[in-house]
C-alpha cells in the first residue's frame, strides 16, 4: 500500500518520543517532559494524518482531475458552439423604423450603408441623350429587420425603408459613351455621391400613393437632413405603373425578386 511506510516510520518516532518522555520524567529537568510531550503530540497528529490518507482511495485525485478536465472541455465546447438565437444575424437586429419631424417631414435614416444592399441600376447620361433622369448609379439598400420579415413572408411590412443613394460616374469620360479605361478594362466606374431618395411603406399614412411614400433628400451633396413627401405624380405614379411587386422594382433586385410570393398572393399586372 502506498502510505504504509510513512506510517510505520512515524509510529516508531512516536514510540521513541513517548519512551523518552517517560525516561525524562525520572531523570531530566522538570521542563523536559513538556518539550517531549509536544513532540509526542506532533507525532500522534502526523500518524492520524497518515492513517486518513490510507483510508481514502488512492485513485481519488486522478478521478477528480479527470472530472475537472472533462468539465473544462465541455465548457469550452459550449462557448464555441453557436447559440440558436444568434444563428440568423438579422433576427438579432431590431428594426429601424422611419422617424418624422413635428411638421411631418421624414428624417434621413442613419447608417444605411450598413443595411442590406440589394442592387445598383445604372443609367448614365451618355446612354440617354445626355439627359438621363437619374444619371448615376442607384445604390439601393433595405433596412435589415424589414428585409428579414420580407424574406420570411414575401410581404414588405409597414415601416419598410429603402434608401437609394445616388453616385455619379468617375470622370473625366474618355469615350463618346461616357466610359473610361481602368486597369480592369473599359467601362463605367463609381465616383462622387450625388444625393439620395428614400421610400417608406406606411399603408395608412400613404394610402393615396399605393401605401408608399417617396422622399427626395437632394440630388446633389450634401444630402438634406429632412424631406417632405413627394406628390403622387412625381414618383409613386411611375412605381404604380411599372414596378413588379408591391410598388417595388423587384425585377431589378435579384435578392428581392427570388423571394417566393406569399401563399395565395400574386403580382399585379403593370399599371394596376
Amino acid at each position: 500500500m502506498p502510505y504504509k511506510t510513512p506510517a510505520i516510520v512515524l509510529g516508531v518516532a512516536a514510540s521513541a518520543a513517548l519512551a523518552g518522555a517517560a525516561f525524562a520524567q525520572q531523570t531530566q529537568a522538570p521542563s523536559m517532559p513538556a518539550d517531549l510531550a509536544h513532540m509526542a503530540e506532533s507525532a500522534r497528529a502526523a500518524m492520524a494524518g497518515s492513517a486518513a490518507q490510507e483510508t481514502q482511495a488512492p485513485a481519488m485525485p486522478a478521478d477528480l482531475a479527470r472530472m475537472a478536465q472533462s468539465a473544462a472541455q465541455k465548457m469550452g465546447e459550449s462557448a464555441q458552439s453557436p447559440q440558436p438565437e444568434s444563428a440568423n444575424p438579422l433576427a438579432a437586429r431590431s428594426r429601424e423604423l422611419p422617424e418624422y419631424t413635428a411638421s411631418g417631414e421624414l428624417k434621413l435614416p442613419t447608417n444605411w450603408r450598413e443595411w442590406i444592399f440589394v442592387g445598383d441600376p445604372f443609367t448614365p447620361n451618355a446612354l440617354n441623350g445626355g439627359h438621363a433622369g437619374f444619371p448615376e448609379y442607384h445604390n439601393v439598400y433595405i433596412e435589415p429587420g424589414s428585409y428579414d420579415i420580407y424574406r420570411k413572408t414575401g410581404v414588405f411590412p409597414d415601416g419598410t425603408i429603402f434608401v437609394k443613394e445616388l453616385q455619379l460616374t468617375l470622370g473625366p469620360a474618355e469615350n463618346p459613351d461616357g466610359s473610361r479605361t481602368e486597369p480592369s478594362g473599359r467601362g463605367y466606374f463609381p465616383g462622387a455621391f450625388n444625393g439620395a431618395d428614400v421610400t417608406v411603406k406606411d399603408t395608412k399614412r400613404f394610402a393615396d400613393s399605393g401605401g408608399w411614400g417617396y422622399f427626395n433628400f437632394h440630388h446633389y451633396e450634401p444630402k438634406a437632413l429632412t424631406a417632405a413627401v413627394q406628390p403622387k405624380s412625381n414618383c409613386a405614379f411611375c412605381h404604380i405603373a411599372a414596378a413588379k411587386r408591391d410598388e417595388v422594382w423587384t425585377q431589378f433586385y435579384r435578392i428581392l425578386d427570388e423571394v417566393p410570393l406569399p401563399q395565395g398572393g400574386g403580382m399585379k399586372p403593370a399599371g394596376q
